[in-house]
């Protein structure tokens, strides 16, 4: 490999935020429209929602989402990266609090009904997967809900993405699309259910649709790792 896979990392992630800081002016001309199954899942989650909740869109780009959240009497905190998207949700909701804080520094603690992240974990390398998690449950209140949305690709396209990796001499692992000058990761789904598991996040519901898997999870009642039977003894 011709560069340690940290520093290499570090740069794709800078190059993650410039990329959408330039994009924010036309995002939501050309990625704006609403799918079907995201607007789906997330009227689940609101719907389970008690009345005056208050959200976390953690990585909320644009804020492509709040006009579902705020017309149903919800209250949110929005968190980003790219300066950028974080200016065009702004102009678009003036009214929702931000901050630029990345979701490897989500620091909250307890603070939402429920969290969101939709679109976006497919920017993480899957070093920061388990940490990440870590940070959405804690941030969620316990008995509290999260959304999250996890980007497919074809077996075939991920396995030829590490070979073409491999071959310009990148610090890559399988599922990492980075041959293109960009940075994708796509962990195999049992992966990812495994990481929930881990993180003590409990599916509610899975669903396939618009080319992501979406999952519905709860934070439980009781503390990770300790099963609900010891906890209630």
């Amino acid at each position: 490999m011709t560069q340690e896979r940290p520093a290499w990392l570090l740069q794709r992630r800078q190059l993650i935020v410039e990329r959408y800081n330039q994009l924010a002016p036309s995002y939501d001309r050309d990625w704006g429209a609403l799918d079907e199954t995201h607007c789906s899942m997330l009227l689940r989650l609101l719907m389970a929602c008690p009345p005056g909740s208050r959200l976390l869109d953690a990585a909320c780009g644009t804020g492509k989402y709040w006009g579902l959240i705020l017309e149903r009497g919800y209250t949110l905190v929005g968190i980003d990266q790219s300066v950028g998207m974080l200016q065009r949700a702004h102009e678009k909701f003036p009214s929702v609090p931000t901050r630029q804080q990345a979701l490897q520094e989500l620091n909250e603690n307890e603070a939402f009904e429920a969290v969101l992240c939709i679109d976006a974990l497919e920017m993480l390398p899957p070093e920061d997967w388990p940490p990440v998690l870590a940070n959405l449950r804690r941030a969620v209140k316990p008995g509290g809900l999260l959304y999250l949305t996890v980007e497919l690709l074809a077996a075939a396209e991920r396995e030829q993405a590490f070979l073409l990796g491999q071959a310009q001499g990148l610090p890559i692992v399988p599922g990492e699309y980075a041959h293109h000058g960009g940075y994708h990761y796509y962990p195999t789904l049992e992966q990812v259910r495994a990481w929930l598991e881990a993180a003590s996040l409990a599916i509610l519901e899975e669903r396939t649709g618009d080319g992501y898997q979406h999952f519905l999870l709860q934070r439980p009642h009781y503390p990770p790792h300790q099963d609900q039977t010891t906890a209630q003894a």
